[in-house]
């Protein structure tokens, strides 16, 4: 079993350096752009700098998914509303502190302010997660999912209604929150996309080496029997109810990071990426990766993607006059047929799939030697 936990572990450290290498090259490509070749080139114009860091910025989402559901196997539908609270946050108090809280100009102006306000943000969404999980989370089951997904349109309604005060533009309402700043560290700011690119996916790094490190750990493995059965895990010992909203708190915190992140690279947020909507989005990229993986969250989010924009650019070419509601209907059929052949996710799905080639490769060759001796 040693044996077992430490080759998994060496195998994830070197895919996180394959990763990590894969990314510094595309970013070199974009900056450099060598014989006019920029990032863009490498997918015919589908994939480009910007859906990049979109991936990153749902990878660091999606990690806190796949801890809550693949691990701990508790039902999130409403994880875009923690991902729409960071966001907000940080909209708002980078936006409108001065004229809605009173924080003074010489704070809002300092490079510290907004990268306070997203730990503050995140430090707001463990607590609430925490203490709304401890009485949710005692569901199970549709009881569960209908809960989550109660909590996340509260939440999007308040993003809507303007939290419903009448008069003060907080969230404001359908139009959301413009003017937010850049990210800075000194006076060296995080833009133009090319440093942002960096900074987003060195996050999205961070937090998968986080994610990788916990399910190999004592917690991961009590994570894991949680999810196996909750009473066999009460009976070994294992506290549930604090493992369960422990998870879901952290969860909540990578969210809200993401939603912070998202917030500063579009310099704007409005309600309807953090609807029903996006918490199921986000719910088919975790599925379409794989749960009960970290690898998941960067592999779902970018089969997702680039379903979307292949097929927001190409269909119109492949059928003549075919509108949104024919990109529609290819997306569910993709994602259906992924699901049938591949129902644990692409990345579990193919690791089965190459282990059991590979045996059936080893017993090939040991019925041929034993044919021959």
């Amino acid at each position: 079993m040693k044996n077992l936990s430490r080759l998994f572990a060496n195998t994830n450290a070197a895919g996180w350096l394959a990763l990590t290498a894969i990314v510094l090259l595309m970013g070199w490509i974009e900056i450099a752009a060598p014989s006019g070749f920029d990032f863009a080139d490498l997918s015919g114009g589908v994939i480009t700098m910007d859906t990049m860091v979109r991936i990153a910025i749902l990878t660091v989402v999606l990690v806190g998914l796949n801890l809550v559901m693949g691990y701990a196997g508790q039902v999130s539908l409403g994880h875009a509303a923690f991902y729409g609270i960071g966001a907000y946050v940080s909209a708002i108090f980078t936006a409108r502190g001065h004229s809605l809280f009173g924080v003074s100009q010489s704070v809002m102006a300092s490079w510290q302010w907004p990268w306070f306000v997203m730990f503050a943000g995140m430090a707001f969404s463990t607590t609430l997660a925490y203490v709304i999980g401890k009485p949710i989370l005692r569901l199970r089951g549709h009881y569960l999912a209908m809960a989550t997904l109660g909590l996340g349109i509260m939440v999007y309604i308040l993003f809507r209604e303007n939290m419903g005060v009448q008069g003060d533009h907080i969230t404001g309402s359908y139009d959301g929150v413009s003017g937010i700043p850049r990210l800075r560290v000194g006076e060296f700011e995080i833009w133009p996309i090319s440093r942002y690119y960096f900074f987003a996916w060195l996050v999205a790094l961070g937090v998968m080496a986080l994610g990788m490190n916990l399910i190999n750990s004592r917690t991961g493995r009590a994570l894991r029997a949680v999810h196996g059965s909750e009473v066999a895990a009460q009976a070994m010992g294992v506290d549930v109810a604090a493992y369960k909203a422990r998870v879901f708190a952290l969860g909540a915190a990578l969210a809200s990071l993401g939603g912070s992140m998202y917030a500063h690279f579009q310099a704007a947020v409005s309600p309807s990426p953090f609807s029903f909507g996006g918490s199921l989005e986000l719910v088919v990229m975790s599925s379409v990766g794989g749960l009960a993986s970290i690898w998941g969250a960067p592999f779902g989010v970018t089969i997702i993607l680039f379903l979307k924009e292949f097929l927001r650019s190409r269909l119109r070419v492949l059928l003549s006059g075919a509108s949104g509601e024919h990109e529609i209907i290819f997306y569910g059929l993709l994602l259906i047929v992924i699901m049938i052949f591949l129902p644990e996710g692409i990345v579990i799905g193919a690791m089965k799939r190459w282990k059991a080639w590979q045996a059936r490769g080893r017993k090939e060759t040991a019925l041929s030697e034993g044919g021959k001796a």
